[in-house]
């Protein structure tokens, strides 16, 4: 969850299976000798969310990519439902590591681990605390503090906003650090940006309550401009295309920030995105599956956890961007990158990975 100098993940190139209207189930399988079969479950957003699934499906690949006798398939689930029928069925099918992505799995993922014991599970965006599951967790309040302070020194109205999907905490980190990195800037600068759509210290704010529906992130996000903002950052997985599509449209009346995978290789919309509040999936899912298939133990604590110190969540490069944010803003978000890296800044969330 399901989002300039930090990082920039690589291009994002999508197999045909996650572009356009992808199949039930993805078959990468090869022939020959027995392989090492990595199998993941999407969340309902699908494959082709150009986000948290599309990054950990590239994950896959890359691992494939650099161990041949990997094999790499994927289930997309419909509902919610699905989840633990398509996790027990990769357990049927004898998939030597099976991928869940989302924290909305981590129900059906716990309760088939625990059932499975000798099977490894991986899970991004929760830690179940079951010896068999591997987490990939990130600390996207970082990075998202970088880009609340960029949205708030970008802003002309003085006024921007942010909504989510759900109000569960792989989006919510999103969200507070967005709200703290405006605080931040009105701090530093004596200014008065104000957040619409979160309010952090009461936890309350505007959803789409789906994490698929373009014309309800539309809706919010209509809202939010109605109130004044000119940057808005979803975090509503493909909901989200809602809002970038409608700023695109709007001609520069809006713009927006992405999250999880860099919005400019994953949407068409790269004219109204800023930046992209990344989240390295790719090489926390390619790194897992690569030392699992060779034999090494993945242990379910600490697991990983990415940041901005370990390149596991930063900013995307700003893109069509680069000549309109002022060489000053630049500048001081690569030094608060360092000091949040370095610890001189302090970032936090209720929702941050424990």
């Amino acid at each position: 969850m399901r989002i300039a100098s930090v990082f920039a993940m690589g291009g994002l190139v999508l197999s045909a299976a996650a572009c356009g209207e992808a199949p039930e189930e993805n078959n990468n399988a090869g022939s020959g000798d027995k392989k090492y079969s990595a199998c993941m479950v999407t969340d309902v957003g699908g494959i082709d969310d150009k986000s948290f699934n599309t990054s950990a499906w590239k994950g896959l690949e890359e691992a494939k990519k650099a161990n041949d006798k990997i094999d790499i398939k994927y289930v997309a689930s419909k509902a919610e439902a699905d989840y633990e029928v398509n996790l027990t069925q990769y357990v049927n099918q004898k998939c030597d590591f099976i991928l869940a992505v989302g924290g909305l799995m981590e129900n059906a993922t716990k309760k088939v681990a625990q059932a499975n014991p000798n099977q490894q599970f991986g899970i991004v965006d929760s830690k179940p605390g079951v010896d068999n599951v591997y987490p990939m967790q990130f600390d996207t309040a970082q990075a998202g503090f970088l880009a609340g302070y960029l949205a708030a020194g970008m802003s002309k109205s003085g006024t921007v906003g942010t909504y989510g999907g759900l109000p569960i905490p792989p989006v919510t980190i999103f969200m507070d650090g967005y709200a703290d990195g405006v605080a931040h800037y009105n701090k530093t600068k004596s200014k008065s940006v104000k957040v619409v759509g979160w309010d952090k210290a009461t936890q309350k704010g505007s959803f789409t309550n789906d994490f698929v529906k373009q014309d309800e992130g539309k809706k919010v996000s209509d809202a939010l401009v109605a109130q004044g903002a000119d940057i808005i950052m979803p975090v509503a997985g493909g909901a989200g295309l809602g809002t970038t599509g409608a700023a695109k449209a709007s001609g520069g009346k809006y713009n927006t920030i992405w999250v999880d995978v860099d919005g400019c290789e994953s949407t068409q919309d790269c004219a109204a995105i800023i930046t992209t509040v990344e989240k390295n999936i790719p090489d926390a899912v390619k790194e897992a599956v690569v030392k699992a298939a060779g034999g090494e133990k993945l242990s379910a604590t600490p697991g990983y956890l990415g940041n901005l110190s370990n390149n596991g969540v930063g900013l995307a490069p700003y893109h069509e961007f680069d000549g309109k944010v002022p060489a000053e803003l630049k500048a001081e978000i690569d030094k608060l990158k360092a000091d949040i890296a370095a610890g001189t800044v302090t970032v936090t969330s209720a929702a941050q990975p424990k």
